[in-house]
């Protein structure tokens, strides 16, 4: 009889603890993590994170694309660029390939339900991509008690043969958090912008914040106000953690990412205007930091002595990871000077100021130097 009532107690505490995966958000087959502080929404068709917010808040930072209700794959919020990063050569076009590759043009598996563990709230899914004869596992993991989440992901190759591929995160941002308020800061460096020419597409240089209009013109990339010149620029990691951050001091919000530049190299940014108003900024981070087909990264090889795709042989595997985070700010908060990791605790270090906030955001060990 205790035996039977330790095997009952098991049970409700698997259910207890392990709900139900998929749900319906605006229509639309998802999956939500979610505890006392944020919520978390992926999109199963597409793969795509459309929203990361606080619980007692409406205001969604990746707030952008095309969220229409059904089941057809599509692109949305944060989306992940997966064999390549931009075009397919003219003869991979006609066999099929799309802009950006396949990673948002399949419907992913949920390979396990969402489950409360002491690592978090986590839930794993994986997509095949056909074309590319690629596979990818999907770790995410909310945090129990902050607004925080990781996110791993296994690039497997199913091919017979090796081959070369890039992975570029893609997230964007859009009203109403981003508006001329709207402040974006990261630790990248040498950056070009992509419009340049073989051989030399990398001319001319600037270091972000700053960048080169089309007319020569130097201007700062922290704020969008009335220009989307240069549209797409790209910048390398010089240390050893790379971050990117958008904070809106008139709405509170501060919303940002920090990763490994051993995975990811290359901070890509783009922005977008409509009707004169920005409309979209993609905080772009990933393997490559140069926007052509194949052909072109296998001739140039590398820029700033960063390479342009990687390897992967036959059935060979590589993993890489990174962290999302939100914050309230003040309404006199100037933007930010560095992210950092502090034991379980990023660190998130205002610029201008002779005594700056400092705020920590719990990680509770899911991402460590």
């Amino acid at each position: 009889m205790k035996i039977f009532r330790f095997k009952l107690v098991f049970i409700l505490f698997l259910l207890i603890n392990q709900v139900i995966a998929e749900e319906r958000v605006q229509g639309r087959r998802s999956l939500v993590l979610e505890n006392e502080i944020a919520r978390l929404v992926i999109d199963i068709a597409g793969g795509s994170i459309p929203e990361f917010r606080f619980n007692n808040s409406k205001l969604n930072p990746l707030n952008w694309g095309s969220r229409n209700s059904g089941d057809q794959p599509g692109t949305m919020g944060h989306f992940l660029c997966c064999d390549r990063w931009g075009p397919p050569s003219e003869a991979e076009a006609k066999n099929g390939m799309p802009y950006h590759g396949e990673a948002t043009k399949v419907v992913w598996e949920v390979q396990k339900n969402i489950e409360t563990t002491s690592a978090g709230i986590n839930v794993r899914m994986a997509a095949e991509l056909p074309l590319a004869g690629l596979r990818i596992d999907r770790s995410v993991t909310l945090a129990s008690k902050s607004a925080f989440f990781l996110v791993n992901e296994k690039i497997i190759n199913k091919n017979k043969l090796g081959r070369i591929f890039n992975i570029v995160q893609h997230p964007t941002i859009g009203p109403p958090f981003l508006d001329e308020n709207c402040v974006v800061d990261s630790n990248g460096q040498l950056g070009f912008a992509q419009r340049g020419l073989m051989p030399r597409p990398e001319q001319p240089e600037f270091i972000w914040p700053s960048a080169i209009t089309k007319e020569g013109k130097q201007i700062s990339m922290r704020q969008m106000i009335d220009s989307e010149d240069p549209s797409v620029t790209s910048f390398v990691i010089d240390e050893d953690f790379g971050w990117a951050v958008a904070s809106n001091r008139k709405r509170g919000l501060l919303f940002g990412y920090i990763w490994k530049r051993s995975d990811y190299p290359w901070f890509n940014h783009w922005w977008k205007l409509k009707d004169g108003k920005p409309h979209a900024r993609g905080l772009e981070f990933g393997s490559t930091g140069l926007h052509q087909p194949f052909p072109v990264l296998v001739k140039k090889r590398e820029i700033f002595g960063r390479q342009l795709f990687e390897f992967l042989d036959a059935d060979e595997d590589t993993t890489k990871s990174y962290g999302c985070f939100l914050s309230k700010i003040p309404e006199d908060y100037l933007g930010v000077d560095k992210v950092m990791i502090e034991g379980n605790s990023l660190v998130i270090v205002e610029r201008e100021k002779d005594v700056p906030l400092k705020i920590r955001i719990s990680t509770e060990g899911l991402i460590s130097q």
